[in-house]
């Protein structure tokens, strides 16, 4: 049986380094206010205790030992983190930089890591007005990699770094579910690589936009904060193809109901909606 692993001082340093400093900084300061008094109390052990007592008191005084060295570890860690998520936001913001000054950016970006082509795809989204959440993913193949918030939305993002193989439907199914899973409103998938037909075919009026090698490479070469390619348009207004009349949903086959946009670019503008919302959010042209 697999042995569960244990969250070392690293582990925690690298998890407050992927939010942002401040948050960090936060965090710290409301453990400091939280254990500051209850280490600055003094500890009173009651006399005449019985032996069913004791744990109460063992208990008490376990949390004072807590506290008198937390107040203090607890702030410094998040401290450490919150220097290092801006040591990170640095080199992210160079690295998306060598990337676009590069006269080969393809083969730059063919040699990152998985883990740089991750942070290089996050810069990228954040320049263009996302708040990014690094998940970490469960490595080089899998796992949701990003999250985005913009406008009150969530989207997820999955970062393929496969240069020689090509990106299948088995992924895009499983990343849809992820989306479904987590209420997300849409979704990239971003490889260096390419999707197979398949792949696109079932992302097609899903709310999956996929970026591909092709795509990409000119993308980050130019010198600009938003993309230049019409894959990457806001993703809240996802791209359709025309439906007749009394559609059905392209995600669970229900009805649709005709509805009318509140926000985004496309306010006023009517759209059919599946009649399972918030259950399921596909939509389509009217």
């Amino acid at each position: 049986m697999a042995r569960r692993r244990t969250l070392t001082f690293e582990d925690l340093i690298s998890i407050l380094s992927r939010l942002s400093w401040w948050v960090s900084l936060l965090i710290g300061f409301v453990s400091w206010l939280i254990l500051n008094p209850v280490a600055s109390s003094p500890v009173i052990i009651p006399t005449g205790v019985k032996p069913g007592d004791m744990s109460g008191v063992m208990l008490s005084q376990l949390w004072h030992t807590f506290a008198m060295i937390g107040q203090y570890l607890i702030p410094f860690t998040c401290l450490i983190g919150a220097i290092g998520s801006l040591v990170g936001r640095h080199r992210r913001k160079a690295l998306l930089e060598d990337v676009k000054a590069a006269t080969q950016p393809g083969k730059t970006i063919d040699g990152l890591s998985w883990q740089q082509f991750e942070q290089l795809i996050g810069e990228a989204f954040r320049r263009q007005g996302y708040s990014i959440t690094e998940t970490g993913g469960n490595g080089p193949d899998g796992g949701i990699d990003l999250i985005l918030r913009k406008g009150g939305e969530k989207y997820l993002v999955q970062c393929k770094h496969w240069r020689s193989l090509k990106v299948g439907v088995p992924v895009v199914r499983e990343f849809f579910g992820a989306m479904a899973v987590e209420g997300a409103a849409g979704g990239f998938v971003v490889t260096s690589g390419e999707f197979t037909g398949a792949a696109k075919a079932f992302a097609s009026g899903r709310n999956i936009q996929l970026l591909d090698g092709a795509q990409l490479k000119p993308w980050l070469a130019q010198h600009r904060s938003r993309p230049v390619d019409p894959t990457f348009a806001e993703p809240a207004q996802p791209v359709h193809q025309p439906v007749p009349e009394n559609p059905v949903c392209p995600v669970c086959n229900s009805t649709m109901i005709k509805r009318l946009a509140k926000r985004g670019a496309n306010a006023g503008n009517a759209f059919w909606g599946c009649s399972k919302y918030p259950g399921c959010r596909g939509v389509a042209n009217v």
